[in-house]
């Protein structure tokens, strides 16, 4: 397994129809920013904005403190949401349904606290930060949430220019949709 790079370019929604499957993985691998979602024993569901790293193998990961409510949710249920943002307005977004995990190997850890990190301020963290990230891991007593994506729901970006606008807003249905879904066959 191998995390993916920041890349340059996210992928952008497409306005005028649904995103195709091969679509919705390639907005999420391109993005960085999700909001987490994970249920509680009281209350409704818990939300947490969070920053993620895709891998080559489909996973999705993200570092959080083990002593948290997020790694303890996942311990005990062992499924997420996440909420993939859309960095470009009008805001659109993916929600990634995952089974998870906690793994807590060390080198790991730091792996993915170093990509946050560069995806935080859009470039790599240099290796001679390893030792800090490390020290940082360790007394934060991090883990990583694994998030394997089984199934996504897509929602379009819509916005209105002006409030008298000639031609009508439209939207349309999504549907839950197989994270490893094919592209339908267009004939």
């Amino acid at each position: 397994m191998a995390l993916l790079p920041l890349s340059p370019e996210p992928f952008a929604l497409p306005t005028d129809r649904d995103m195709l499957p091969s679509e919705r993985r390639l907005f999420v691998n391109t993005h960085r920013t999700c909001v987490l979602g994970y249920a509680r024993r009281n209350d409704g569901p818990a939300q947490s904005v969070v920053y993620y790293i895709p891998t080559d193998d489909g996973q999705l990961l993200i570092a959080t403190m083990g002593a948290r409510a997020k790694a303890k949710a996942v311990e005990r249920l062992g499924k997420v949401s996440l909420l993939v943002l859309d960095e470009q307005w009008p805001v659109g977004y993916l929600t990634v349904y995952c089974d998870a995990v906690v793994d807590r190997d060390p080198d790991l850890v730091v792996d993915v606290m170093m990509a946050v990190a560069g995806r935080m301020s859009g470039q790599p963290l240099g290796e001679e930060a390893r030792p800090f990230v490390d020290a940082m891991a360790k007394e934060e007593g991090r883990v990583v949430l694994r998030c394997t994506p089984y199934a996504t729901f897509a929602t379009p970006p819509r916005h209105l220019h002006k409030n008298d606008q000639d031609e009508q807003v439209t939207h349309w249905l999504s549907g839950s949709v197989a994270w490893n879904a094919d592209d339908p066959v267009l004939g």
